[in-house]
């Protein structure tokens, strides 16, 4: 009974961290190029009781034995990336990657980071940026008098400025794809960093050799499926209270014994 307390604890510990990961989700639900996460579970250690092929008589052996198990645990939390849905904004500076893939952004500090999000906006130089200023590799400057700002499917960057019908090429945007998309690490403003987990980062061209191609004026909404959420947040609650209810059972089993002999 004991070891039921505590066995039953651990899934109400796990059904925390599955109501947590579904949170974020909802949470995040309008967030341009988000990416939802998914919490996997294993089981814990056995006690056994009576070896699984243990010996019986001389010729017979038990079939299953007695394995007694302790629990649960948490054993990752992961991204799923599957592809979100496109929504039309009609922002020339909007992209969208439709298929595998991360645009590269450089950070004040002088390292990389990789999103989803192609939420692109100018700065005061007319470089191409991010919502945070973040500079979007590798560099691109719009010219100030530019009329129109054309990126195409494989991500060179175009624009049409006064008295010049022809469009000028001022930049190519960097695919960048992962071995490993799970395993990078998510470190907020919809950035990713690459890890030992997630493999060394691959550039190429957007629209070649399995990388995404782009969608101007579009952008990626978040892959969270609100229903799918709320039906996991049931599951996980119904887990939690059947958990709780392991422990007051074993409580007043406990109980029971202890007031055997009054």
């Amino acid at each position: 009974m004991i070891r039921a307390l505590y066995t039953a604890a651990t899934g109400m510990n796990a059904q925390e961290t599955n109501i947590d990961v579904i949170s974020n989700n909802l949470a995040n639900v309008n967030t341009v190029g988000f990416k939802k996460g998914r919490a996997d579970f294993q089981d814990l250690m056995y006690q056994y009781v009576i070896e699984p092929g243990a010996q019986t008589s001389q010729t017979t052996f038990n079939p299953t034995g007695v394995q007694i198990g302790l629990g649960v645990k948490t054993a990752a939390v992961q991204k799923v990336f599957t592809q979100g849905d496109l929504s039309s904004t009609g922002n020339q500076l909007d992209v969208a990657i439709e298929g595998d893939g991360f645009f590269q952004v450089l950070r004040p500090d002088g390292t990389f980071a990789y999103t989803r999000t192609g939420v692109f906006q100018l700065d005061q130089n007319g470089l191409l940026v991010t919502s945070d200023g973040y500079q979007v590799a590798p560099g691109i400057t719009i010219p100030p008098d530019s009329l129109k700002v054309t990126i195409a499917r494989d991500g060179s960057v175009s624009v049409t400025q006064p008295n010049n019908a022809v469009p000028t090429q001022v930049g190519q945007l960097i695919g960048v794809r992962f071995p490993n998309n799970a395993g990078l690490r998510a470190v907020g403003q919809n950035l990713y960093e690459e890890t030992q987990a997630s493999g060394a980062a691959v550039n190429g061209i957007f629209s070649q050799l399995g990388f995404g191609r782009l969608n101007q004026g579009f952008l990626e909404s978040s892959n969270v499926s609100v229903v799918e959420q709320v039906v996991n947040m049931i599951t996980a609650q119904r887990a939690y209270e059947a958990s709780s209810k392991g422990i007051t059972t074993a409580d007043e089993m406990l109980n029971q014994a202890i007031n055997l002999k009054r």
